[in-house]
């Protein structure tokens, strides 16, 4: 496992809740920030904050070239093959509507069919679902199994020539579930389909490389993988992104402009109208630096063994079932569950009295709560700053929280 060292360059880590050190269980809902990120973003506005691209002065000049520089390192992380491919956005839920209003909107038309899935966040479901009323598209589901998995088989079933888009998640926010994304594009491709990725909880776990999955648009979020909040990304193929229209428009997206007719500037300026979020795209490249320092592939292995640690401790409480698969290394870092008779927002009050932060509620996924027939559940998600002493006193809490709550 990743050494405990790493929690020292977490500060609000050393936070105390009354006589409880804060146990910090909810990085499936924001990534705390090491000091290399904090340092970065202080370091910008101390010595660089300018407007950037058209300033004739070093400062600004300096300030556009790390602005590049972040765009180039983004690309790179993700294995893109041109850095004006990267769009920088507020985050997935903007990426995702770009697609959708931008694209999809001007590209289905009535009679076409667009897959989603049935675990998907709601903000990859409802953006392909007002596309569909707009357009006459109908919205098909695509299932998952009671162990919260995809079937490759029902998959091709639903594909034929009126299916034209498919937007799915890299892997699930409840169920912790890696989907067979590489497969699925394989099957999309041969057909013609485009894919969309959401991979806001892929991106810090996973080593991704978009053009060996072979999607069509990828999505995700800075401040789930340590950045600041604020700053996503939308990745597409270029001739793709030749085909979007301009989501916003005003300053710093133009090539021309008169009374008559404006016209755009090039990808990716023509996507990013206004001021752009440089602070953002600064702590986004410091956090990709810290990650890469650690290494992808020892941060999921220690994310599998932590997990398959907390699978296997929680499934010796009485009346808790978890929800997804119960192999670590089919899923990503955290573990949903419910307790026969227990709300989960009286679990996570408890825990939270107790220092230990974890998420409680449908977390954005209705559709999936109600084929599951349950309410809500209580989530715990785990990074490189968590270790089994997180996971026992989790296991501990819930224990004290089951005594209380009857």
């Amino acid at each position: 496992m990743i050494e405990n060292k790493i929690k020292e360059d977490f500060p609000i880590l050393n936070r105390t809740f009354g006589k409880n050190k804060i146990v910090y269980l909810d990085s499936a809902a924001t990534y705390q920030k090491p000091r290399q990120v904090i340092g970065a973003i202080s370091n910008y506005y101390e010595n660089y904050n300018s407007n950037v691209h058209r300033g004739i002065y070093t400062l600004s000049e300096e300030a556009t070239n790390l602005y590049k520089t972040a765009r180039e390192k983004v690309a790179t992380f993700i294995g893109a093959t041109n850095s004006s491919e990267i769009i920088f956005t507020k985050g997935v839920t903007e990426s995702l509507n770009r697609i959708a209003f931008s694209f999809l909107a001007q590209y289905v038309t009535k009679g076409d069919e667009i897959i989603v899935v049935e675990a998907d966040h709601h903000s990859n479901i409802v953006p392909w679902q007002i596309v569909a009323e707009k357009t006459g598209a109908k919205l098909v589901v695509l299932p998952v199994d009671a162990n919260g998995e995809i079937d490759l088989k029902i998959v091709k079933r639903l594909l034929s020539d009126k299916v034209k888009f498919i937007a799915l998640s890299h892997t699930s926010n409840v169920l912790g579930t890696i989907f067979p994304v590489k497969e699925i594009c394989k099957l999309a491709r041969k057909m013609g389909i485009l894919v969309s990725v959401d991979g806001a909880q892929a991106v810090p776990h996973l080593q991704v490389d978009v053009s060996s999955l072979g999607c069509d648009f990828y999505s995700f979020s800075g401040h789930k993988m340590l950045g600041p909040m604020g700053i996503g990304v939308l990745w597409a193929k270029k001739e793709l992104l030749e085909k979007m229209l301009p989501y916003e428009y005003g300053g710093g997206m133009i090539k021309t402009v008169d009374f008559k007719e404006s016209t755009w500037d090039d990808i990716p300026s023509r996507f990013e109208a206004g001021t752009p979020n440089v602070e953002g795209a600064v702590g986004l490249a410091a956090a990709i630096s810290y990650l890469e320092e650690i290494g992808m592939a020892n941060i999921q292995a220690h994310e599998e063994e932590l997990t398959a640690y907390a699978l296997t401790e929680l499934a010796k409480i009485s009346k808790l079932s978890i929800l997804g698969p119960l192999d670590a290394k089919k899923r990503c870092g955290l573990v949903s569950f419910v307790i026969a008779g227990i709300h989960s927002h009286d679990i996570a009050s408890v825990l939270s009295d107790l220092g230990i932060c974890v998420r409680s509620g449908q977390h954005c996924t209705m559709p999936l709560h109600v084929k599951l027939c349950i309410s809500s559940s209580t989530r715990a998600s785990f990074y490189i700053y968590n270790d089994k002493k997180d996971v026992n006193l989790l296991i501990d809490g819930i224990k004290k929280a089951k005594e209380i709550l009857g």
